[in-house]
């Protein structure tokens, strides 16, 4: 078998030999604040209010602030412009040690443009919920989300999530 020798050719592979490698080191940077952070993607691009995904993170150094995020995922055809969620923290021994109901916005309330970073119709959020959150002990905790809105399955939401981050000096 005869390989190509064409310029054009050889010029696309190495092109994209190099889109590859790029694309590698940027997935394998560090983000060093970064304790925890998962995503739940919803099959039907829809969120039902019976399921409660749960997060699980470990955290060994009690003495450290840190930051705890909501990541979600919407379409431009998500039918609200705010989305209200209740968020469950639980210690070590599964007790539930915060729970409040919090309200985020998705769209601009007079324009309707989204909030977020984009790509074609789809938004991705990430919302400072629960800033400098000190845990009293370390071990092992867990967030369940629930939505909070007036229907049972809330459509075109794509995926939810957490991150816990340790506090920068800010």
């Amino acid at each position: 078998m005869k390989l190509s020798s064409n310029p054009i050719l050889c010029f696309h592979r190495t092109f994209l030999f190099f889109l590859v490698v790029i694309f590698s080191l940027t997935l394998s940077s560090c983000d060093e604040n970064r304790l925890y952070e998962e995503n739940v993607n919803f099959d039907q691009k829809a969120w039902a209010a019976d399921s409660l995904p749960v997060f699980r993170f470990q955290v060994d150094d009690s003495a450290q602030p840190y930051n705890i995020y909501w990541n979600v995922r919407n379409t431009v055809s998500y039918p609200f412009r705010n989305l209200y969620l209740t968020y469950y923290l639980e210690d070590t021994m599964g007790n539930v040690i915060q729970e409040d109901l919090y309200q985020m916005d998705l769209f601009e309330p007079r324009t309707g443009k989204p909030y977020g970073s984009g790509l074609g119709d789809i938004f991705s959020h990430q919302i400072l919920a629960l800033p400098g959150y000190q845990f009293d002990t370390a071990g092992m905790y867990q967030i369940r989300l629930q939505q909070y809105m007036r229907r049972d399955t809330l459509p075109e939401i794509l995926s939810v999530g957490v991150r816990v981050e340790v506090a920068g000096d800010n």
